[in-house]
């Protein structure tokens, strides 16, 4: 069973509100903050889940949001990219062969029901699959606010290193 009530906040949001539940600063500040790198691409992924990974990869670095432990989670993400860009490639060539063009969308059963084609079906699966991924490295608009950078991460108001010469932005 999943964890009961609301979604515990992130800690910066926490900090950001002023500390309401009076959470220890260790709590708050501490975090698991692995290096900030790409990890290898894993040699069984497909032709075109490699070259989302080389995509992806490249943008999360430059963002700060990508180590080495999230080598499985990234090709789980980019295989479910594959599947869906397989998918669309037969659903295409089926709507392609009928006159209606609607073959690669819709099946029809044995017994003469119309129903989502089997193609759609997968589609939609690895569609699901690949936004659950993309949630935890912060790849929709939603998810984008919870995801904390690990190298050249911001520090919070009221929380920076008082050895930082006060120009620029830290002078305010």
């Amino acid at each position: 069973m999943g964890q009961r009530g609301p979604k515990p906040l992130p800690d910066n949001v926490h900090a950001l509100r002023g500390n309401p539940s009076k959470k220890n600063l260790g709590d708050i500040l501490g975090g698991v903050h692995p290096s900030v790198e790409i990890p290898n691409c894993p040699p069984h992924l497909v032709s075109e889940a490699k070259k989302e990974y080389k995509r992806i990869t490249a943008e999360l670095k430059v963002l700060g949001l990508i180590s080495n432990i999230d080598r499985g989670a990234i090709a789980a993400y980019c295989s479910a990219w594959a599947e869906i860009v397989h998918c669309e490639s037969k659903i295409s060539e089926l709507n392609k062969k009928d006159p209606k063009g609607e073959a690669g969308l819709v099946g029809i059963t044995p017994n003469g029901y119309q129903q989502m084609s089997v193609w759609v079906q997968i589609r939609n699966r690895a569609y699901e699959r690949m936004m659950r991924f993309a949630s935890e490295f912060g790849m929709s608009p939603s998810s984008r606010t919870k995801a904390t950078p690990s190298e050249n991460q911001q520090s919070l108001p009221g929380f920076e290193d008082q050895n930082i010469p006060k120009t620029g932005w830290n002078a305010l």
